[in-house]
């Protein structure tokens, strides 16, 4: 602090109001404004009070308390940014995106979260008036709101928490902010048991059938034999395509307009079985787009497949052929769990891309138990003694 800074003063005072008499506080704040706020109810009767009313010796606690975060420069309202949320949320996309240089899918998840959930709560308010009383108001409301028919869950909630705090971060920085208020606010317990659904062999072949053209059959097989994210499906191109190899090689990713590496950073190499052989085939004895740096899944004018319309005709699909609702993404968990059945675990993690070998230990509990039960059935056994040993 500079020579100028004032230690911060203040005293209570009581005003009789229409609804009773009031405790209001008033003080200075180091750069000279004069606060005035209101503490609370009045208690003029004997006793202790009732929560929510004070005593002169409660308001002057009040204000203590008050003075220490001023003095520690963490009281709401110190430092005036000038800024709103909003522009808070701007500044931080900006930064993810160009600073940062994160790929464009997670500037996208972030944008999302924020336009859903973030703007509508607090986009106008001014920064330093957010308070941890607030965000944590903000929590407690989330978690009993339904969003595209399905309650938000802990998880959800969570990751709202996590941007949120992570854009109060980059504030401090910009807008010198004396102190992060998301920081303070505890996350929910993720009580989620990591299970996910599946289709089965004979349900994938359903749906390929059900499929509204080749190129579509040809995009949910390779999602579900292969293990190709959606990113990696519009990126990829036929000279990543090994036919004589039995093999697909993952080089990019396509997401947000936006072309970059996979999810994993690494380039891999999954198995290309029959099925998605025959279906690629097929497909590329189309009369146009068939060079090696042409797209395998193009639009019909070679350009890079448009994702939502795709699932769309994916839900679509789904409905024609009798099945669950599952999500796209639960393609590729399709794959992981008929891999892991004939494959070890570094194998099926090296072909899906998981940079942590505990991503891929979410399929174990699909392998087939028969052995592991028969041996395990030997040590519950009762062991019956031979004829020689019962007549020692």
């Amino acid at each position: 602090m500079t020579g100028s800074f004032q230690v911060p003063t203040g005293h209570v005072f009581r005003v009789e109001r229409r609804r009773g008499p009031q405790w209001y506080a008033k003080f200075r704040l180091p750069d000279g404004r004069q606060v005035q706020k209101r503490i609370g109810p009045a208690w003029t009767e004997r006793g202790r009070p009732p929560a929510g009313y004070f005593t002169k010796r409660l308001a002057e606690d009040w204000l203590r308390r008050t003075l220490d975060d001023v003095r520690r420069g963490t009281l709401p309202g110190m430092v005036r940014s000038g800024a709103t949320f909003a522009d808070a949320a701007a500044e931080y996309l900006r930064y993810v995106a160009k600073d940062r240089g994160r790929k464009a899918s997670t500037v996208g998840d972030y944008r999302s979260i924020i336009r859903v959930h973030l703007l509508p709560e607090f986009g106008e308010t001014p920064l330093e008036d957010i308070t941890v009383s607030d965000i944590e108001t903000f929590q407690a409301r989330l978690g009993k709101r339904v969003y595209r028919g399905r309650p938000i869950t802990a998880r959800t909630g969570n990751k709202v928490l996590i941007v949120l705090q992570a854009i109060f971060t980059r504030a401090k920085k910009v807008w010198r902010l004396p102190f992060n208020p998301a920081a303070d606010v505890e996350r929910h317990p993720d009580r989620s048991s990591g299970d996910i659904e599946v289709f089965s062999p004979e349900e994938i072949h359903a749906l390929l059938r059900a499929a509204a053209d080749e190129r579509d059959a040809a995009v949910y097989a390779t999602a579900a034999f292969a293990g190709l994210r959606m990113g990696e499906l519009r990126a990829l191109r036929w000279r990543d395509v090994d036919f004589p190899r039995s093999v697909i090689r993952v080089r990019a990713s396509y997401a947000e307009g936006e072309l970059s590496v996979p999810k994993s950073g690494k380039v891999r190499s999954v198995p290309m079985v029959d099925e998605v052989a025959q279906r690629l085939a097929r497909l590329s004895e189309r009369r146009w787009f068939v060079d090696d740096d042409e797209l395998v899944f193009a639009e019909v004018d070679g350009n890079w497949l448009n994702d939502d319309r795709l699932r769309r005709r994916y839900g679509a699909a789904l409905g024609a052929a009798g099945l669950r609702r599952l999500r796209f993404h639960d393609l590729r968990h399709t794959f992981g769990s008929l891999a892991i059945t004939r494959a070890d675990i570094v194998e099926v993690q090296s072909w899906m891309g998981h940079a942590d070998i505990q991503t891929t230990m979410r399929y174990l509990h699909y392998r087939d138990r028969r052995q592991a039960a028969a041996r395990l059935g030997d040590a519950f056994r009762v062991q019956t003694p031979s004829p020689a040993a019962r007549s020692r």
